[in-house]
């Protein structure tokens, strides 16, 4: 019997082997750029769900919770329930609820029949608002969001939430708590996917998704689309093609609690983190901004170090997450170029010249953008041989190859890629582009070893449908002048002043930093194995639930790509 298990479990090691050596390691690469033909019979199935749809109306009574869902703390002993409770209100004339009036409470234990922890939270409403004549006013339900604390790793937790006095409590939901972090210990399967939308191809993506059964979903932006609907509710592909004429880009907020209502069924059992994206900026009076996504979804921005929903951290067992703005300042200083306008060099001599320089060292150092110190000191504050894996996330990606949001990231390219690259960060996820890219590790436009490997999930299934034109492809690369972000602004986006495509703005076939890309729907998975391999798998919504569209094996190399100990040095030299 002993000699029949040993033979069995030896077969089972070798067929385990054999599969790993069908599937590529990014140490076989670079590889050749390759290019999936597009299926042009998914072009038009992205078509948004409408209100009528049983999966997005509301479901429950009064002040009972609806749109419950989970995201994570910086660590893996505490987490954020989150839910609505009440009705939205829009029109002309609406009076916002009173987040006074129902209570913020949570039951949770480790056994369904033994809820004995008892917590509670804060609640909120917002509004959007828009000072035009004819246009519709929105006021939330109650956002409710408790922070549960002392748990355990790796544990099933389960809970109700609601108002026990008013009789307005949830069904009981569970959820299950990251691993400690260790290099030893990895969430089993880590979901990647982003600009989801709610569309029907959104439907398939995120039921594809829940069979792969993950244990963290990570959305790299681009929510609901709201802002692609006026305030009545008249939706487009297009906004500024449909209605180039409003005042304000106006967005219909229903559609954030149809989103909520759908997603439901998946986050509120397996915690989701969310970035921020260009259509989160929803723009209403007084110049806000972002005011739907910063009051619905709970952060762990103050148990990060960080003071702003746009970018926080965490860790999920040994992977420490760092989510970056790119809707938000990131500049490494805000006021070099304005100083240099009051400095008249024909009427300075070289002494008072030499003084004024310094200052403006040390004034650009001391000015640094917030968002880009608390990167700093959170990259310094990551122990790899706790959390040996290092992945960052934002919309934006620096790495594309289609002409949609060809080099609209560059400024921030410019302002961050050496910091995220002295420290070693290992996979880079972005959204945005409408479509799947993955690169070969890159750094600065040039192939390297030790740069982390880009890869963009843009292809949730959203209304605007996939990006399908390449920026290398005759004609279709864009003129400069259009590729700065509308909302950020800046220009740092020129001709490539080396390699292949030196002196163009665009390459002429696929750039070599491009390792596959494709025009398709769909959604990733990432398993982290140990502390020197994950495997990466990208699926088709087009696919059955097991056929993989890419497939790769990511290996770190902690002794050739070493992260320097004194990085504190390299960046702050001139001082």
């Amino acid at each position: 019997m002993e000699n029949f298990r040993a033979v069995y479990f030896l077969m089972l090691f070798l067929l385990v082997a054999a599969v790993r050596c069908d599937i590529p390691t990014t140490l076989d690469g670079p590889f050749e750029p390759v290019t999936v033909p597009f299926d042009l019979s998914l072009r038009g199935i992205a078509v948004d769900l409408p209100d009528t749809d049983p999966r997005v109306r509301r479901l429950v009574q009064g002040f009972e919770p609806e749109q419950i869902s989970v995201s994570l703390s910086a660590t893996y002993d505490s987490v954020w329930i989150s839910w609505i409770t009440g009705e939205f209100q829009i029109g002309y004339n609406i009076k916002p609820l009173d987040p006074k009036a129902v209570s913020s409470v949570v039951y949770h234990g480790t056994s369904e029949y033994a809820l004995v922890h008892e917590t509670r939270g804060q609640s909120l409403i917002y509004n959007q608002l828009y000072p035009f004549e004819g246009l519709l006013n929105y006021t939330s339900g109650i956002i409710h969001h408790v922070q549960l604390t002392g748990l355990e790793p790796s544990t099933l937790y389960y809970y109700r939430c609601g108002d026990p006095t008013l009789q307005a409590m949830s069904d009981i939901y569970y959820f299950k708590t990251m691993p400690a972090s260790s290099p030893q210990s990895y969430p089993d399967r880590i979901a990647v996917v982003g600009d989801l939308g709610l569309t029907y191809n959104t439907t398939t993506t995120i039921s594809h998704l829940l069979n792969n059964k993950p244990d963290l979903v990570l959305l790299v932006g681009d929510v609901t689309y709201a802002n692609l609907y006026l305030t009545n509710g008249t939706g487009s592909d297009c906004y500024s093609c449909s209605f180039p004429e409003t005042p304000i880009h106006e967005t219909y907020q229903p559609r954030w609690d149809y989103w909520g209502r759908f997603m439901q069924n998946l986050v509120s059992k397996v915690p989701m983190m969310v970035v921020e994206g260009n259509h989160e900026i929803e723009e209403q009076a007084f110049n806000r901004t972002f005011v739907a996504y910063s009051s619905r979804f709970a952060f762990p921005s103050k148990e990060s170090g960080s003071s702003s929903t746009f970018y926080y951290s965490f860790n999920a067992g040994g992977v420490h997450f760092i989510m970056l703005g790119a809707y938000i300042g990131y500049d490494k200083s805000v006021c070099g170029s304005n100083l240099n306008q009051k400095i008249d060099v024909n009427k300075t001599n070289v002494k008072e010249r030499l003084k004024l320089e310094v200052l403006e060292v040390w004034l650009s150092v001391m000015v640094m953008a917030e968002q880009y110190k608390w990167l700093q000191r959170d990259l310094d504050s990551v122990d790899r041989s706790i959390t040996p894996w290092l992945v960052a996330t934002w919309h934006p990606p620096w790495y594309s190859s289609y002409k949609a949001h060809y080099r609209e990231a560059e400024c921030m390219r410019v302002e961050m890629e050496e910091l995220l690259y002295l420290y070693g960060v290992d996979i880079v996820f972005n959204g945005h582009v409408h479509a799947y890219e993955r690169s070969n590790r890159v750094y600065n436009y040039s192939l390297d070893p030790c740069g982390p490997l880009h890869i963009a999930v843009g292809d949730g299934g959203n209304r605007e449908k996939m990006s399908v034109e390449f920026a290398d492809e005759p004609g279709h690369c864009p003129d400069p002048s259009s590729t700065p972000d509308p909302y950020m602004g800046g220009f740092c986006a020129t001709n490539f002043t080396f390699g292949p495509a030196k002196g163009k703005f665009c390459w002429d076939r696929q750039p070599e930093f491009s390792a596959f890309r494709e025009s398709s729907f769909g959604h990733g998975i990432l398993e982290v194995k140990n502390e020197t391999w994950a495997l990466w798998t990208w699926y088709r919504n087009q696919d059955s639930d097991n056929e993989v569209g890419d497939q790769i094996y990511i290996v770190r190399q902690p002794d050739k790509c070493l992260v320097s100990p004194r990085v504190k040095g390299i960046l702050f030299a001139a001082i």
